[in-house]
């Protein structure tokens, strides 16, 4: 009874994370095309940490962006996303592992540690993207009205600290699998 109950809710985290990756990267994209999205003044507040920054900042104004910079925007903040999407798609593949009755599998943990990796790399990569993204939506500014900018607050160190424990708890969970079928083999 318990196997099938964690069965189904592996199943239905699984559909929910395809959700989530798909959400969070359409969500990105309306961000810059509909800025008032993002808005908290007046709009819905729908944003994400790099495109939230660049968008909610005094300095720029998204609606007077030209279309080219509008989808070098959504490319440039999305880069991010997709490297933490494949980490979420590792995330679905485990769920789905689980679902089928794999709790204590090989694949499993290679899903666990892929998963931590896209999660440090995405980290890094938004911090290496927004100085490019702010470069980019004022490209067309004045000299001396371009901007750039760099943060790393303290969610990226505690997102690379959770990720480094997914990692490692992935490794074991490898070798305790190594172990498991090298004692069943004695039996």
């Amino acid at each position: 009874m318990i196997q099938d109950r964690l069965a189904r809710i592996s199943q239905r985290m699984a559909v929910v994370t395809l959700w989530l990756i798909i959400g969070m990267l359409v969500l990105n994209a309306a961000t810059w095309l509909f800025p008032k999205l993002g808005s908290v003044e007046g709009g819905y507040g729908i944003s994400f940490s790099l495109s939230d920054r660049l968008i909610s900042s005094a300095w720029v104004d998204v609606t007077g962006l030209a279309w080219w910079q509008t989808l070098g925007a959504i490319v440039l903040s999305s880069i991010p996303l997709v490297v933490l999407s494949m980490g979420l798609l590792n995330l679905r593949a485990l769920f789905r592992n689980y679902a089928a009755g794999n709790y204590f599998s090989s694949g499993s943990a290679i899903y666990m540690e892929k998963l931590g990796w896209a999660v440090n790399l995405w980290v890094v990569l938004t911090f290496l993207c927004e100085p490019l993204l702010g470069l980019w939506v004022t490209l067309r500014e004045p000299v001396g009205q371009r901007f750039m900018t760099l943060s790393f607050d303290s969610s990226g160190i505690v997102a690379i600290f959770l990720a480094t424990c997914i990692i490692l708890i992935a490794r074991i969970l490898r070798r305790a699998t190594e172990i498991n079928t090298e004692n069943q083999q004695f039996v």
